[in-house]
């Protein structure tokens, strides 16, 4: 059968633009630039993949004659923003062609028989747990700066740890990424039971994948969430996105965080120290920015050198009654993990000239980041 419909623009719209960031990658395979639409006798479904990440979402629309067919996700979104019209109607004729008519305004457009389309994974219905969602939006937002580029050679740094924990009869989620230069880890206390929380010995979620995590979690109070073997299933009650887990190893993050000692602590304001970083790498060099810290007593000299620009240098009062330290480090590594913390002062913990450094704060409950040093 052909599909006939008349949708509500706005429902239509929200649906399309939570697909954009799947359907607009550039692949392979030209049907995976298309979403699919399918009716039912309460609305359509809109689906989108990108083979890693899949989403499907629950429209409400008048349906006058059932069907299904792909198009264009980006030209049907394009279409459907710029109407003028509060109603859209659209009529498949031959050929998997189909007649959009907004108002005055009517569209011709070129779709995919909905047969060269890829299934819609299959999930289990019973494993989800429900979780607030700002739950998980504060645990992405805290790492997600310091996961791995696509082009890292260790491919599952390009993804994040993702793990349970229970500890003195409290239950705790975690996620931990690493782009092999520095190591962030997030975690949150949770009221849900998470014991029928099923994880695989090493759960990874690919950097994608995790980006859309966020966007499901934002205006979402509640979610629903399952892992199995090979996907992570999100879902509230209108919508479904699965997510394709990665295989691997992820480095051993305890035994990093235990090798620094926590005993020789540099207390530094947080936003007069972001400043400065900032200041200071107007002139860092080539790709590492790198820079230059000097400890003593209750100063700390932050110094950058440009051979084709010149120098900067700036000081900071500091709590510290360590050993003098002189360390390199890359500056916007500091910067960024510095813009994801919210307290006023940052602990920071370094054993010797040569140690990694470790930041923390009492006011950001869970989080740690930990920034390898660099060769001066």
């Amino acid at each position: 059968m052909t599909l006939n419909c008349t949708v509500l623009k706005e429902d239509l719209l929200e649906g399309l633009n939570s697909l954009q960031n799947i359907t607009n990658k550039k692949g392979t395979l030209a049907i995976l630039a298309n979403v699919l639409i399918e009716s039912s006798e309460e609305g359509l479904y809109i689906t989108g993949t990108d083979l890693e990440v899949g989403m499907k979402t629950f429209v409400k629309a008048e349906v006058k004659n059932q069907g299904k067919l792909t198009l264009p996700s980006k030209k049907i979104f394009e279409i459907v923003r710029e109407s003028g019209s509060k109603v859209i109607s659209f009529e498949e004729t031959e050929n998997s062609w189909i007649i959009i008519s907004a108002g005055l305004s009517t569209y011709n457009l070129a779709g995919i028989a909905s047969d060269e389309f890829p299934e819609f994974p299959e999930y289990e219905e019973d494993n989800f747990l429900s979780f607030p969602g700002s739950i998980f939006l504060e645990l992405i937002d805290k790492i997600i700066y310091s996961i791995a580029n696509e082009q890292e050679n260790i491919y599952s740094l390009t993804s994040v740890l993702f793990e349970k924990e229970k500890r003195e009869g409290q239950s705790y989620l975690k996620m931990i990424s690493s782009d092999g230069h520095r190591l962030s880890i997030m975690e949150k206390e949770v009221a849900t039971d998470i014991e029928n929380l099923t994880l695989n010995p090493v759960t990874l979620i690919p950097k994608k994948g995790i980006q859309e995590f966020k966007k499901f979690c934002e205006n979402r109070e509640l979610i629903e969430i399952s892992f199995e073997k090979r996907q992570l299933v999100l879902r509230d009650g209108k919508t479904v996105m699965i997510i394709r887990l990665k295989q691997g190893e992820f480095p051993h993050y305890k035994a990093i965080v235990d090798a620094v000692q926590i005993t020789n602590c540099i207390n530094i304001k947080r936003v007069p120290f972001l400043e400065s970083l900032k200041r200071i790498n107007l002139f860092t060099e080539d790709i590492f920015h790198t820079i230059q810290f000097k400890i003593e007593n209750d100063t700390m000299i932050l110094s950058s050198n440009n051979v084709e620009l010149g120098n900067a240098k700036d000081e900071l009062t500091i709590s510290y009654a360590g050993d003098p330290l002189i360390l390199g480090f890359n500056c916007r590594y500091f910067i960024e993990t510095l813009q994801v913390m919210e307290c006023e002062s940052v602990e920071t913990y370094i054993n010797s000239n040569n140690s990694p450094c470790l930041m923390k704060s009492p006011q950001d409950v869970g989080f740690m980041s930990i920034i390898m040093p660099m060769q001066l």
